[in-house]
């Protein structure tokens, strides 16, 4: 082991699929996306296909009741599947070594809706709003508050790519030793805005997503989050690199190409001092929506060989925005954490219909099984062509 070498020591997750560690690859595994369910907002009356946490969820303590938010519920869910590993790294280090640093688009967005709704009808807003619940630093200060931290405590907020980018941030942290431990990870809760903002971008399908096909119509939005300790104390689980480019393409649509998105992954690739072949699994942004998918396999055929196995898990979860990349790095791990004896790796679920205009990729339909994967690589791709992708192995010290 090297100084630079970190670990991700322990992980929780909740999301459409639920948050216990074998369920959740069990779902993975089979392609369940029975979880999708439709959602309604009252804005402009629609119903929309998506991935909804069905748990319900802890209740923020009362004193701390200004950080009262779904958002910070998920998080809060996430925190206390981790209270035992919590607790140890509370006992071991000093609270200004512990950092926090988390990644959400949407914060308490929809808590603010629903003060704005209700300012609108009493011409004042309800007695429990704070405005700091719509802060996008609300989820990272929360957590800060409940464990009593006092390390660097922030949010990174750049859509999609948001939760995939902690990662960097918080190695960081440690790298210069400005904390032995930092929780990171990302939650994004169901708001309005977010549903009918992308509607109006022509990107929600009012479907169930169907990534890669020639069919493919849009996304399908959800909610959860995914946190992570992280450390140098040595585990199963080791951040190999992160990859991160910003080839500022256009405001909401990738570079047609995909060049800031295969920047993102030969940068991860160099930083692990891995090559291609030796990516077992790539689990791809992979949103359904025609630009991003075409970008993406190009991306994917320029660095990868066609023989990587990968998938999109988002018709299984929804498109969690923020939230994405630490949820869907969270399915690597619990790949490298806990392998199958079927050699499965999460299905990738889609109608059937490859588009046969896109190069290329070795798409997992389980009618197969796949090697032990010992390395696994996370895409997030974001709005403004702000990418990352991140690698993680088993630890092989």
């Amino acid at each position: 082991m090297n100084d630079s070498t970190v670990y991700l020591n322990h992980m929780s997750l909740i999301n459409a699929l639920g948050y216990r560690h074998n369920d959740v690859l069990t779902q993975l595994h089979s392609g369940d996306t029975s979880n999708m369910q439709e959602y309604y907002t009252t804005i402009n009356h629609k119903r929309f296909v998506v991935g909804k946490v069905a748990q319900e969820l802890p209740a923020i303590p009362e004193q701390l009741i200004k950080h009262n938010t779904r958002n910070n519920q998920l998080a809060l869910h996430c925190l206390l599947q981790l209270k035992t590993q919590l607790d140890n790294c509370l006992n071991q280090y000093p609270a200004h070594r512990i950092g926090v640093v988390i990644g959400t688009s949407t914060s308490g967005i929809a808590e603010g809706e629903q003060a704005l709704a209700h300012y609108l009808k009493q011409s004042s807003f309800p007695s429990e709003f704070n405005y700091s619940q719509i802060q996008m630093s609300s989820c990272a200060e929360f957590i800060s508050d409940y464990l009593g931290t006092k390390g660097p405590t922030y949010t990174i907020s750049t859509a999609c790519s948001s939760s995939g980018k902690v990662f960097a941030s918080a190695r960081s942290l440690i790298h210069n030793n400005l904390c032995d431990v930092v929780i990171v990870g990302g939650a994004d809760s169901l708001c309005d805005m977010t549903l009918n903002g992308f509607n109006a971008l022509e990107a929600v399908s009012e479907r169930l997503s169907v990534p890669f096909s020639a069919n493919r119509d849009g996304i399908n939005i959800g909610e959860g989050a995914a946190l992570f300790i992280m450390s140098r104390e040595p585990s199963d689980v080791q951040l190999l690199g992160v990859g991160e480019s910003s080839d500022a393409h256009h405001i909401s649509a990738p570079h047609p190409d995909g060049e800031g998105a295969a920047t993102a992954m030969q940068l991860a690739l160099q930083e692990a001092n891995i090559s291609a072949d030796d990516i077992h699994y790539l689990n791809l942004h992979g949103t359904g929506t025609e630009l991003n998918d075409s970008m993406e396999s190009r991306a994917v055929n320029a660095v990868l060989t066609n023989n990587t196995p990968c998938s999109s898990t988002k018709p299984l979860t929804g498109h969690t925005l923020g939230a994405a990349g630490a949820t869907e790095l969270a399915f690597c791990w619990l790949l490298l954490q806990y392998p199958n004896d079927q050699q499965l790796l999460p299905k990738h679920c889609f109608d059937g219909c490859y588009d046969t205009s896109l190069p290329v990729m070795n798409l997992v339909d389980n009618q197969q099984t796949y090697p032990s994967i010992q390395t696994a690589m996370s895409n997030s791709f974001a709005f403004g062509g702000n990418n990352v992708s991140v690698i993680i192995g088993r630890n092989r010290i």
